[in-house]
């Protein structure tokens, strides 16, 4: 798919469509606050009609915005009824107005609902250090709760966007015994992509019932094959985090070890890793998308190693961009990851072109230049040095993230 980026108000290809689902129990809505400069929807809230088991991974860096510090906190409690999320701001580096900002966001939609305190989580997203006018989300709760429906995941879901080029949601149903288990999934994301949880928000609902150790569980593994194996552009931000809420509506259990929980375990993971190479093809100023395949490693650590060190590699993604086969800057990059490395019986593939063999050069060039004028390029390293392997998922760079990045707060 190639996307028309307009700086996050919801440009898209004319043959992408929002999939329109519900996820039985879990109302949405998504409203204009005011947050955003461009008037564009910036204020979010997903409930749930039951108190439902919540699990959540945040980012790893040390700096954490207010939202995380709070998340953190609320959601060893492991049940919850929902999240509210605005974007336009982080509401990080904030101090403790910042907190008090994010304690007044849950604080507005409890009061509305009736809800005890602590039983909303709450996201932010956008530019970090300016105060988040809370006000504007007071005075847009009204709305937002009279938006409250089935079927507002669309609107939900176009309002956590920033420079975003179009929304992301997906979705899967899976039969366990007689019945059905629906798994949702949306996402924001674009720049600042790194593993490690990458700069991105995501929450996924489901109707099952699982108890919260599990479910955590489960998100890890998701988390783990999808957001924790994207990048874009070696950032990891202030603000990160994944969020899952799993209400019990369907009636179905799900308990650990059992082949409904590998059931659930897997089409969480299939929702996730569509969400994140969404992000990957959203990625700011990308024009490719590239997986980077690596097998054949001493272990599964060292094959995601050297995959993460040629997909951040600046001369990797800059030679993809002019649509360059230069295998030597692949080759350099896994020289310098500290992985096991037998340089002589390396193999390296550009879209089943094979430009290296035995680490000498096949005299593919021509065939593989042309092979890579495609939006989807795969990148296939064999390492013939064990059983590890491991893909990661990634983007070229181009003068357009410069221009994006440059520009972000103006």
């Amino acid at each position: 798919m190639d996307f028309k980026r307009d700086g996050g108000n919801g440009g898209g290809p004319a043959d992408y469509k929002l999939p329109e689902f519900i996820v039985p129990g879990f109302k949405a809505s998504g409203v204009v606050a005011g947050i955003k400069k461009n008037g564009r929807k910036d204020l979010a809230l997903i409930l749930s009609d039951l108190p439902a088991s919540s699990a959540a991974l945040f980012t790893t860096n040390k700096v954490k915005a207010a939202p995380v510090i709070l998340g953190i906190e609320r959601i060893k409690k492991g049940v919850s009824r929902g999240v509210v999320v605005n974007s336009g701001n982080a509401n990080a580096c904030t101090g403790k107005n910042g907190m008090k900002a994010a304690l007044a966001m849950t604080s507005y939609i409890e009061r509305a609902l009736g809800l005890k305190e602590g039983e909303i989580l709450v996201s932010s997203t956008g530019v970090i250090g300016v105060p988040l006018p809370y006000e504007k989300v007071e005075a847009a709760v009204p709305a937002l709760i009279k938006g409250l429906s089935y079927d507002g995941l669309a609107p939900a879901t176009e309002a956590i966007m920033t420079t975003d080029a179009f929304p992301k949601a997906a979705v899967k149903e899976i039969r366990i015994g007689s019945k059905t288990v629906t798994i949702g999934g949306i996402a924001k994301g674009a720049g600042m992509i790194c593993p490690n949880m990458a700069t991105l928000l995501s929450y996924f609902l489901t109707d099952a019932k699982i108890k919260t150790s599990v479910l955590k569980k489960a998100l890890k593994i998701a988390v783990d094959a999808s957001f924790n194996s994207i990048l874009v552009d070696n950032d990891t931000s202030t603000n990160d985090t994944s969020m899952i809420f799993a209400n019990g509506a369907s009636g179905v259990e799900i308990k650990d070890g059992t082949p409904g929980y590998r059931a659930f375990v897997k089409a969480l993971s299939e929702v996730s890793i569509t969400l994140a190479q969404m992000i990957v093809r959203d990625g700011e100023g990308a024009t490719r998308f590239l997986e980077i395949s690596v097998k054949g490693a001493a272990s599964d650590k060292d094959a995601k190693k050297g995959a993460k060190t040629v997909a951040e590699s600046m001369l990797v993604k800059t030679a993809f961009f002019g649509g360059d086969p230069n295998w030597g800057r692949i080759l350099a990059a896994l020289g310098r990851a500290g992985i096991a490395l037998k340089e002589e019986k390396v193999r390296i593939a550009f879209n089943g072109v094979e430009v290296v063999r035995n680490g000498l050069d096949t005299g593919k060039e021509t065939e593989a230049a042309d092979a890579i004028k495609t939006r989807d390029v795969s990148v296939e390293i064999n390492l013939k040095s064990g059983k590890g392997a491991s893909k990661l998922w990634t983007t070229d760079l181009s003068y357009e993230y410069v221009k994006i990045n440059s520009a972000y707060r103006t």
